[in-house]
């Protein structure tokens, strides 16, 4: 399938890093107008530098009002990548209630933010969008020391389901759920065969996720192919949640 996404504005929050960069890099080379925010300006410097057609600005997704004011400001889009996440991790019994606030605020609210007001340009447009909300297989399983971050994949996934059913006449909405995703962070976290080869024994297909294979996903299911799939959690994890 040829994947096109000419004449279409792109949206990328956590796009300057790990797979929301790889998303930002292959819309723009798709062929739409790409905008990715991010936290650091010199990720966002060094990705302008690997693509020089993305648009990239700073934004602080913690921050409702002024994350709103910015996402504004850039205009209509018809595309929206949610890719932006952070985590905290600890032990059920010592999560602490700044940590909580902390991924919730990115994870969460910010996906639900910036979705409203891109969401609300397209309704009122004569054109149709999409929008991808990365989750993660913690969506579906529980993982250790991971209780805050479950939580709020699990929130992404619910609000996933409600963005497609009362989006849906003009926007479809579809989550990705990856496991284990090889960025620069994933290779730090699990090259270790000790860490790493109990879960790999579970995965069917031997491996760990690629960033190239969540791009791959995401842009499928924001291009017309997939005009009949809304509100899909989409596991992107070599047969792991069947184990």
């Amino acid at each position: 399938m040829e994947m096109s996404f000419k004449g279409k504005r792109a949206l990328v929050t956590g796009g300057s890093r790990g797979i929301g960069r790889g998303i930002s890099i292959a819309l723009a080379k798709c062929g739409a107008e790409t905008v990715a925010i991010g936290t650091s300006q010199t990720h966002l410097d060094s990705l302008k530098a690997e693509c020089e057609n993305i648009t990239t600005k700073i934004v602080d997704l913690s921050n409702w009002d002024e994350s709103r004011a910015a996402i504004e400001s850039l205009g209509q889009f018809d595309l929206l990548v949610n890719s932006a996440g952070i985590s905290k991790l600890d032990k059920f019994l010592e999560v602490k209630p700044e940590d909580f606030d902390s991924v919730i605020n990115v994870n969460v609210k910010a996906l639900i933010n910036v979705s409203q007001v891109v969401a609300k340009g397209i309704m009122k447009s004569d054109k149709g969008g999409a929008i991808v909300n990365l989750s993660s297989v913690a969506s579906f399983r529980g993982l250790e020391n991971h209780t805050v971050y479950c939580a709020s994949k699990g929130a992404v996934d619910a609000i996933t389901k409600v963005m497609a059913l009362e989006l849906g006449s003009k926007i479809r909405v579809n989550s990705i759920n990856p496991t284990v995703t090889m960025t620069d962070m994933g290779k730090k976290a699990w090259g270790d065969p000790k860490v790493a080869d109990p879960v790999l024994n579970r995965i069917p297909t031997g491996r760990f996720v690629e960033v190239d294979d969540v791009v791959n996903a995401v842009l499928f299911l924001l291009s017309d192919q997939a005009a009949m799939l809304n509100g899909v959690h989409l596991p992107l994890d070599g047969g792991l949640t069947i184990h």
